[in-house]
């Protein structure tokens, strides 16, 4: 056997070992991600967006209409 492939095989193994308490921080991230995401297009009726978007209103709103018709692909209503 190589030292390359003694290198790889041994790498491999070790990446193979994940344990639980090493998930929490991402898993965390993730959460909030998403919690964020279905706050902003879901219940934040545009007030966050339109820090963003006051400057594309101008070139026809093209994100507050990607906002809004995510609303309605979830289901909530806004009108």
């Amino acid at each position: 056997m190589s030292v390359l492939t003694q290198e790889l095989s041994h790498n491999a193994g070790s990446l193979g070992r994940i344990r639980a308490s090493e998930l929490w921080l991402p898993g965390l991230a993730s959460l909030l991600l998403v919690a964020g995401m279905l706050y902003v297009v879901a219940f934040d009726q545009g007030s966050l967006a339109s820090l963003v978007t006051t400057r594309l209103m101008e070139s026809g709103g093209v994100l507050h209409e990607f906002f809004h018709d995510a609303r309605h692909l979830l289901g909530v209503p806004c009108h």
